[in-house]
């Protein structure tokens, strides 16, 4: 069987519920959010000196948490829909 065909028959992820939207572009944003903190990481410290590195410190928590709750989410959803496939065959 081609690999083409192969990868059809693969099954898709979960349905995207609201919960997991949310969760997903809390993620987003944040991951955009250390990126911004890394390139201009100079001059928040020149601007808002010790602050910018607690703000810093403060979003790599939170993107660590949110990626977590996503990651766990995302998961359980995932499996949700392979064990439910499973169950109709």
């Amino acid at each position: 069987m081609p690999l083409w065909l192969e990868l059809l028959r693969t099954p898709m992820a979960a349905p995207e519920s609201a919960r997991l939207r949310r969760l997903r572009m809390a993620w987003q944003l944040l991951c955009v959010l250390t990126a911004l903190c890394v390139a201009f990481f100079s001059p928040m410290r020149a601007l808002m000196g010790r602050a910018a590195l607690y703000l810093v410190a403060i979003i790599l928590a939170l993107t660590l948490l949110q990626s977590l709750l996503y990651w766990n989410a995302k998961q359980r959803a995932d499996n949700r829909l392979c064990d439910s496939r499973k169950e109709g065959e």
